[in-house]
């Protein structure tokens, strides 16, 4: 039986079989809704939407939701069957407190029996699946952003930022300015999050988006039959990440963030560093972002100018979405065979600390 890898993120968890050449089996969203009754005898029960969030900016919250979570992918998802399960690997967020990589495969042992764990780091698997194990990995996720420097597949800890910021602001504040120009209008955050992928851009410099002031307006018709324009707005979005005083914060765009962050490594690095850098997390395939950061990167005064890498061929065309997937169905390929994982008689001899000897 293939391990299975989870990757969960603040928005979509990815969950499948480790079959590296393929997408994830399970793409489903990390939000769940649970029914909740008055707790009377009436059968005609008015139930209530309640919305839990398991994970918050990258990191688990409620372990109670995400038990139900992993329970429902791992058994009605993906086919385990109780009493029978197999070897499961996990994506690790930069900066992961210790007591969540413990609280996880102790999780994994005691409630779900696996008879193996491993973990690893997201930035080191998004390298891995584009066949590299140095270089700087640049992820804009849902809920928090994960500059990091990978040397010989180690974190370079010291160096690394993760910044809490992400998708959700970026949809936050292009509701704020569809709400300025369309004030009638009743929008809800699902219908702006969809406006923004289907609109959201970025402009091709500084300069253009000061041009935008002027760009065409486009109607769009919402589910409930409102009309609402979008004009500049949809390159707010997109200008955040390289201005982030747009969004009131006293930070360096995305692009300055990486080349201050390289050049904290010893030089002798930084060639491999800047040749292998790979961006990832679903806000990096908004339009116009690649082009954007490529420009930024090439107007870089220092000697420091990052170069994107190309995802190899054989690779699907969305490798970006879910890089840390693929990297780790890559790894498991290694691990399990070669019994480099945390063992069930590791985890009963050791405890929950075992994990951080032996996979990280």
């Amino acid at each position: 039986m293939e391990a299975l890898v989870v990757d969960a993120g603040s928005k979509l968890l990815k969950a499948g079989a480790a079959i590296p050449d393929q997408s994830p089996a399970m793409i489903i969203p990390s939000q769940m809704k649970r029914m909740v009754d008055d707790a009377s005898d009436n059968p005609t029960t008015v139930f209530e939407d309640v919305t839990l969030d398991p994970i918050e900016r990258g990191f688990i919250k409620d372990w109670d939701a995400m038990e139900d979570l992993l329970r429902y992918v791992v058994y009605t998802g993906l086919g385990w069957e109780e009493g029978n399960e197999g070897n499961i690997l996990f994506t690790d967020p930069l900066c992961t407190p210790k007591a969540i990589r413990e609280q996880l495969v102790q999780l994994m042992f005691e409630t779900f029996n696996v008879s193996g764990f491993y973990a690893s780091e997201q930035a080191v698997l998004s390298l891995y699946a584009v066949g590299r194990i140095s270089g700087c990995t640049v992820d804009i996720g849902h809920g928090k952003i994960d500059i990091a420097p990978v040397l010989e597949g180690a974190v370079q800890h010291i160096a690394s930022k993760r910044f809490e910021l992400g998708g959700t602001d970026l949809t936050k504040l292009f509701a704020q300015e569809l709400g300025k120009s369309n004030p009638s209008v009743n929008l809800s955050m699902s219908d702006v999050e969809t406006l923004k992928e289907q609109y959201a851009n970025c402009a091709e410099d500084e300069a253009a988006y000061e041009k935008t002031q002027n760009c065409e307006i486009e109607q769009h018709t919402l589910p409930d039959g409102q009309v609402i324009s979008i004009g500049r707005e949809r390159y707010s979005v997109g200008e955040a990440l390289f201005q982030p005083s747009i969004l009131g914060l006293e930070e360096h765009g995305i692009v300055e963030q990486l080349v201050r962050i390289i050049s904290t490594v010893s030089s002798e690095n930084h060639r491999q560093l800047l040749e292998n850098t790979v961006l990832c997390g679903g806000t990096t395939s908004m339009t116009g972002f690649e082009g954007r950061f490529q420009k930024e990167a090439s107007l870089c005064s220092s000697a420091i100018r990052p170069t994107l890498v190309k995802p190899p061929e054989y690779m699907s065309e969305n490798l970006g979405l879910y890089s840390a997937w693929i990297g780790g169905a890559i790894l498991a390929k290694v691990v399990f065979p070669q019994n480099q994982h945390v063992t069930k008689a590791d985890y009963d001899e050791t405890g929950p600390s075992v994990v951080h000897r032996k996979c990280f």
